[in-house]
């Protein structure tokens, strides 16, 4: 019988303690957003990005309010708009000195049939989703190099860069490239003591999902949960966190799947 009873919610353990971090798509319910929650719940300082400005800041003004306003930050920014980018790290650095750790979370799906499927459609998908990782990541590497002093960057792949889903080819496309650029940048990284390493969740639950997948769909994919359930968002900021911390101090260029899809 499945066990479709939610689990308990873990405590922080200030496996981050001292550690600032960027997280972009950090606003609202979803993988994001748990994790700037869970990483200052474990310690870290965090600089929320979003490219939605007002639940950016309403996020933030909430965090705040629990952890302390020295303890959070935001900044709008959009992953597909370089200029934004070099900012966001800018502004990371120049207030504290560091950074740490970057989440590279920011992504965008859609359902379509490629034989349908625009230019537009196909590029827009990427150009967030992949080219979006890239340009952080390039971004965080050039800051952690230069700082001398280490780091680790967590990108957010998913399942569907190892198995087909119909309607999903450019969305799996792009995190299929998450997932090999994940990789080959965790080999050049290395000789600046960065560590890289990705989280592939299969369906973790949140308002934005639900607004953009129909009933039909998610209770299909749900089905296909060994748990019976989908996930919850922390459960994959869980992960993330590992990953982030000294726990996972000998991984580097790994793909976690964050699922219990059957095999």
């Amino acid at each position: 019988m499945k066990n479709v009873e939610g689990p308990a919610y873990v405590p922080g353990h200030e496996l981050l303690r001292g550690r600032t971090a960027v997280i972009t798509a950090a606003a609202g319910a979803g993988i994001g957003g748990a994790t700037a929650r869970r990483f200052l719940e474990e310690g870290a300082r965090v600089i929320l990005s979003d490219a939605h400005t007002r639940r950016l800041k309403e996020y933030e003004a909430e965090l705040a309010g629990e952890f302390g306003a020295e303890s959070v930050g935001a900044m709008p920014c959009d992953v597909t708009d370089e200029a934004q980018i070099r900012a966001l790290f800018d502004a990371a650095v120049r207030e504290h000195g560091r950074l740490d750790i970057v989440v590279n979370n920011a992504g965008l799906g859609g359902t379509s049939a490629l034989v349908d499927m625009s230019d537009d459609q196909w590029s827009r998908v990427l150009d967030v989703t992949l080219n979006g990782t890239f340009r952080c990541t390039r971004a965080a590497l050039r800051s952690m190099r230069s700082a001398g002093a280490g780091g680790v960057i967590v990108n957010n792949a998913s399942v569907v860069g190892w198995r087909a889903q119909a309607g999903q080819a450019h969305y799996a496309a792009a995190k299929a490239g998450v997932m090999a650029l994940t990789r080959c940048a965790a080999a050049e990284a290395a000789q600046y003591g960065v560590r890289v390493n990705a989280v592939s969740p299969s369906l973790a639950m949140h308002p934005h999902l639900v607004k953009v997948t129909t009933p039909e769909l998610l209770e299909e994919l749900t089905a296909r949960e060994a748990f019976g359930r989908y996930a919850e968002p922390w459960e994959v900021a869980n992960v993330i966190v590992f990953l982030a911390s000294g726990y996972s101090s000998y991984m580097t260029g790994e793909i976690v799947s964050v699922s219990s899809q059957h095999a």
